[in-house]
């Protein structure tokens, strides 16, 4: 057996004490003595041991007091005890308290030897399992630290793609504006306008990011429009309406099949319903019309309303809210109307600023 195995032996006879020590180191154990229990946990304190076999009669501390100290100073240490009465209630006792085994005496030496065996052995498996489930601990936090590691950086890396976008995106929209309009930032407007309505809706991520992408791209299509038309000072002839109007099927066409942006198609197709089905291009009415394209058309006036146009200087908030109020169930989704009215001046006021600066440090032209 492996001599590293210390089995200390605790009996106030000493022959006893003899006995089973010579009989186990026989066997390649290791064993040390002590007469009382009192002796055996000033041993243990000094160093532990592996198995404790003490008999239950002695002096001072007995073997079930000495069971009962060492489940508190080691639990790890097996306890086989052994005493000279025959009786059940005992034995059921110190089981309870946690002893490994029980023996009577007289004992036979090699029922000793076997039940330290056991005991060992079964030791020896509660070891190696406890082992097995801290390396397998071990394992699972080493790969869990390494999946955070690899989240972090996918997340990183999906933070700076989606950056990428939104930069790359509101170029574009700053690009459309400036080919459509005297002044910039209508789109990147909007597009801040509809989240702010979106989100008092109840609207969450992903479809706040969607809407503000169909929000922002709402004119792509006009690219397909021929400047002739688009830039013409007057009035249009119905020709070129009938052309104009073409716009949001184009940019539906254009933004199809580009992944990140199909989120986004609803509102650049419906941009220009009406609830009322008066709209174009589909006349689609009510609630058949995408929400996001219908919380588009109530900031798409506040913003047409409020901003400087070459005809016209920027009209007072209140003459735009009393507008939309006006339209509620035609023009306008009443709901929608409903909760644009609860957002206070100072917060749109806000989000043009707040636009303003992003744009202006981007080196764009606004208003």
């Amino acid at each position: 057996m492996d001599g590293s195995i210390d089995i200390l032996v605790v009996d106030d006879d000493p022959a006893i004490r003899e006995v089973l020590a010579e009989g186990l180191s026989e066997c390649g154990y290791r064993c040390e003595t002590a007469e009382d229990g009192r002796a055996a946990l000033d041993r243990l304190r000094r160093a532990p041991c592996d198995l404790l076999i003490s008999d239950i009669d002695m002096p001072r501390l007995d073997g079930v007091g000495l069971l009962r100290e060492v489940r508190a100073l080691a639990p790890d240490i097996d306890v086989i005890l052994l005493t000279g009465m025959h009786d059940l209630d005992t034995a059921l006792n110190v089981m309870r308290l946690g002893a490994s085994d029980y023996l009577t005496k007289p004992f036979h030496l090699a029922q000793v030897r076997l039940t330290v065996e056991r005991v060992l052995e079964k030791q020896r498996l509660v070891r190696e399992n406890r082992e097995h489930h801290e390396r397998l601990e071990a394992r699972v936090e080493e790969r869990t630290s390494e999946l955070r590691r690899k989240t972090g950086e996918i997340e990183a890396l999906f933070r700076r793609l989606n950056e990428s976008y939104q930069v790359t995106l509101e170029a574009l929209a700053t690009a459309l504006d400036a080919r459509d309009a005297e002044t910039l930032g209508h789109s990147a407007r909007v597009g801040a306008y509809t989240v702010a309505v979106a989100r008092r809706m109840g609207l969450v991520e992903p479809d706040l990011t969607h809407i503000y992408r169909g929000a922002l791209l709402h004119d792509v299509g006009k690219i397909g429009i021929p400047d002739a038309i688009l830039r013409k000072p007057g009035k249009l002839t119905s020709a070129e309406w009938k052309e104009m109007r073409k716009h949001p099927e184009i940019g539906a066409r254009m933004l199809r099949g580009i992944g990140f942006l199909e989120g986004a198609v609803p509102i650049v197709l419906c941009h220009q319903e009406r609830y009322d089905g008066k709209g174009y291009p589909a006349r689609l009415k009510g609630e058949t019309i995408p929400l996001g394209a219908r919380i588009f058309a109530v900031v798409d006036t506040l913003d047409a309303m409020t901003s400087d146009r070459p005809y016209r200087k920027a009209l007072p908030y209140e003459a735009a809210r009393a507008e939309i109020r006006k339209f509620s169930g035609t023009q306008f989704d009443p709901k929608v109307v409903e909760v644009f009215l609860t957002i206070p001046p100072e917060e749109w006021e806000r989000i043009h600023d707040h636009v303003l600066e992003e744009l202006t440090s981007r080196g764009a032209r606004v208003a």
